[in-house]
């Protein structure tokens, strides 16, 4: 596990090893996990918390609301201080919330733990990247943000199932148990795998002014801009899908829920399969034409939906192809995106990540309950979220970040 990835690379690129890498891959589980795993379990909350549908999904809001704040938050505190101990901080802060999240009493405790443990797993998250970032360039940050966002795209394959297991042999507390018990497995991994990867003479002074400064500096840059709407957007379109499928699939379609979660499976690997192969392709076909050729799939296939939806009431087969094609294009997207966008700003990896992690997670907060604004009885607000999305995507990529890159690029 000590072997590095890249051998004969430069001592700079060494460190970044197999065994980090994993850890990495781990850490971006927690937010498809943490959400995954939670959410068919809903119906059991409300009626043990003696609540509302509206305030348990309330704890999934707040979850969504955290993990923005921390990587806002996290990127910039881990340039100033490093990465290794506010990393292990933040996976001991998301343990304890776990381990009050299964114990909670009221509707009111799960929603502030629900905060907290988004809050302290999107600190982690905007590290873990950043750690890349301080170790990586070029085409191998490329090769293996991909690689990331690959593997850890099989997290939403594995959570739902692992939830539905759950709640079939036990109940929905289990599953912040399970969740408390990887991140102390989380906390072992950072302290056997990950070095401190930011020594001091790379730190940036810290307080709100230097982060505000830093924060200034990287929305300057026209290219992180451009890359960070390509990415941004996509992950809007993408939560569009995730907070609608469902109703369009098993409702509009009748499909069990069986099927419904095989469907999904696929899909997510569709997605994984994308990014991994554009980690293989880095270095030899240029970035910005693999994520072109994602955001055309995507905006095809959103077209595709919404003239399904409006004239011949969202027949399953288009709704299938449709969100296999959406979620593959994602995976040439979101991680070939965010990749460039680190990329534009090396001399603050921590807080490009973090304004990174920031939009992303408002985007899908914000798509998420507009994608259902139609009911359960239309995809046509669903349809043209994605639209939309691709749209702003290729925006961001021919327009805002449009200008002279480097090679592979």
């Amino acid at each position: 596990m000590q072997s590095s990835l890249s051998p004969g690379t430069a001592t700079r690129q060494a460190r970044l090893t197999a065994g980090l890498v994993a850890t990495v891959v781990f850490l971006t589980a927690i937010a498809p996990l943490a959400t995954d795993m939670y959410v068919p379990a809903f119906p059991q909350v409300a009626g043990e918390l003696s609540t509302t549908a509206t305030q348990v999904q309330l704890t999934l809001t707040t979850f969504f609301v955290g993990m923005a704040l921390g990587q806002l938050v996290g990127g910039p505190v881990s340039d100033q201080r490093g990465r290794r101990i506010p990393l292990l901080m933040a996976l001991v802060v998301t343990t304890v919330a776990s381990i009050v999240c299964a114990l909670a009493p009221t509707i009111g405790v799960m929603t502030t733990a629900r905060f907290v443990q988004g809050f302290a797993g999107g600190w982690a998250m905007v590290i873990g990247r950043a750690i890349i970032v301080d170790l990586a360039s070029g085409a191998q940050l490329v090769r293996v943000l991909n690689v990331v966002a690959g593997v850890g795209g099989l997290a939403p394959v594995v959570g739902p199932l692992v939830g539905g297991l759950i709640l079939q042999l036990s109940n929905w507390r289990v599953s912040f148990w399970l969740l408390a018990v990887l991140g102390l497995a989380m906390i072992l991994a950072v302290l056997v795998a990950v070095p401190e990867s930011l020594p001091r003479e790379r730190r940036h002074a810290g307080g709100l002014r230097n982060f505000l400064v830093a924060g200034r500096i990287v929305l300057g840059n026209r290219q992180y801009v451009g890359y960070l709407v390509v990415a941004g957007a996509a992950m809007g379109a993408l939560f569009a899908y995730v907070a609608t499928s469902a109703f369009v699939l098993q409702t509009m379609n009748g499909l069990s829920p069986i099927a419904y979660s095989v469907d999904f499976a696929v899909n997510a690997a569709g997605m994984t399969a994308a990014a991994l192969v554009a980690a293989r392709l880095a270095g030899r076909v240029a970035t910005r034409k693999l994520i072109l050729i994602g955001q055309l799939a995507a905006l095809a296939a959103g077209l595709a939906m919404l003239v399904g939806a409006l004239w011949f009431g969202t027949p399953l087969s288009l709704a299938i192809g449709c969100f296999f094609v959406l979620m593959t294009a994602q995976g040439l997207m979101i991680p070939n995106g965010g990749a460039l966008a680190s990329a534009a700003v090396p001399d603050h990896p921590g807080t490009g990540a973090a304004v990174q992690g920031f939009v992303q997670w408002v985007a899908a907060g914000v798509v998420a309950p507009l994608a259902g604004l139609g009911g359960d009885h239309t995809a046509v607000p669903m349809a043209t979220l994605v639209v939309a999305g691709a749209a702003a995507s290729m925006l961001g990529l021919l327009v805002l970040a449009k200008g002279p890159v480097s090679a592979g690029r």
